[in-house]
């Protein structure tokens, strides 16, 4: 049986002694902090190596502890002990975290009901992994770098089913964008666009965390893409990325140069905004034109979470058309999902996929570093200052001394 001996002294840690792959190096930029000193044959079920590193005994992580569509309001930093990962779990110190439209969703409870608070905030993460359990231990080794799509990951360190990781070449952002923003471009255009070449696509808020995708992938079908965004900076962005007719809504009118430009109607619409934006969408959808709602962003804050939506006609106006309005939410299409990140992954490192990254360094108060940023970042998307995905620096890189 593997046997765990775990010595954090005051200087540094042992190595597991017993089986195992091996451990690397940690990630720079960790700060000297207090640490316990751990001599337990216990946990023979776990693996830690901290090779020239150490883990602090305590952690910051952000928990929802009041239902609120307002992020600030219903979430609070909470200081507890790190965990210890069980035994098909993985422990990974955060390096960077995603943010989401859905966030405040899910702090005003309505993804489940059922679930109370304190709860813990965050849905996607990627970092090195600093312990793990006996069986996790088949596939992962301390020092791996890895991406997830899992709760609590608004923390230094979350505790994740190896299941649930994704292994990733290195700890940079933009794998981090692939896990629910591309995602949700890839699989919701795959399966529910049916899109043929030659076909107008229209792409809301296309210069966002999952409008970036949703643009390159429908160039990709060789369709014509029109993208809206709210300034000239992010047109300029769209048109890097092979968007045919970047809106900047500020300076023209959506509705107007739709029907000037486009007098035939949009084949495909990849709308996350809602509102009044859902409902000029559907009165410009083509014959056989298919609507895919990802989102509403437009109501998320408000108490009901739900924009006004003029519906009343809605019927008829799919009906004469012969046209479709589809939902999508991403963990309903998990059975899609591997291969939809080890498509993007390969696309990226060709060289084929942008992923662009916002970590808030053009911000009034500069860039979104550390775990407490993250509720300036959640500002700062609805705001809709940013161009790409918010992501935050959870920890800064800098010389090692230990």
């Amino acid at each position: 049986m593997f046997r765990l001996l775990l010595l954090r002294t005051g200087r540094g840690a042992a190595s597991v002694i017993g089986g195992g792959r091996g451990g690397s190096d940690a990630l720079s930029g960790v700060h000297p902090v207090s640490r316990r000193s751990i001599i337990d044959m216990s946990y023979s079920a776990h693996f830690m190596d901290f090779k020239g590193s150490s883990i602090a005994s305590n952690m910051k992580k952000l928990v929802v502890t009041k239902l609120s569509p307002h992020f600030r309001e219903a979430v609070c930093v909470q200081t507890v002990a790190v965990p210890i990962p069980g035994d098909a779990d993985l422990l990974v110190r955060n390096r960077f975290v995603g943010i989401n439209a859905s966030d405040i969703n899910y702090s005003a409870g309505r993804y489940d009901p059922s679930v109370k608070p304190p709860f813990d905030a965050g849905f996607e993460g990627i970092g090195e992994v600093v312990g793990l359990g006996l069986s996790a231990s088949s596939r992962y080794t301390v020092g791996d770098s890895v991406a997830y799509f899992s709760n609590g990951a608004f923390a230094e360190y979350t505790v994740v089913p190896a299941k649930e990781c994704v292994p990733v070449p290195s700890v940079k952002p933009e794998f981090l964008t692939l896990l629910v923003s591309g995602a949700t471009a890839y699989i919701a255009l795959e399966r529910l666009g049916d899109l043929a070449k030659g076909e107008t696509v229209l792409v809301t808020a296309a210069a966002g965390g999952t409008g970036q995708f949703a643009v390159q992938f429908a160039k990709q079908a060789a369709c014509h893409v029109i993208g809206t965004c709210s300034s000239n900076e992010k047109a300029g962005f769209l048109k890097s990325i092979g968007c045919d007719r970047p809106i900047n809504y500020t300076a023209e009118d959506l509705a107007s140069v739709l029907r000037k430009e486009y007098p035939k109607g949009i084949d495909v619409v990849y709308e996350s905004v809602g509102g009044s934006v859902l409902e000029l969408a559907v009165n410009c959808l083509a014959n056989k034109g298919r609507l895919i709602v990802i989102g509403f962003i437009s109501g998320y804050q408000t108490t009901s979470g739900i924009p006004q939506f003029r519906g009343g006609t809605l019927p008829v106006k799919l009906l004469q058309k012969s046209a479709s309005m589809r939902g999508f939410f991403l963990p309903h299409f998990t059975s899609d999902y591997r291969e939809a990140l080890s498509s993007m992954m390969q696309m990226f490192a060709k060289g084929k996929l942008v992923c662009e990254v916002d970590c808030g360094d053009l911000a009034q108060e500069g860039r979104f570093v550390g775990l407490e940023s993250v509720f300036r970042a959640v500002d700062y998307m609805y705001a809709g200052k940013n161009l790409g995905k918010v992501v935050v620096d959870m920890a800064p890189p800098s010389v090692s001394k230990l």
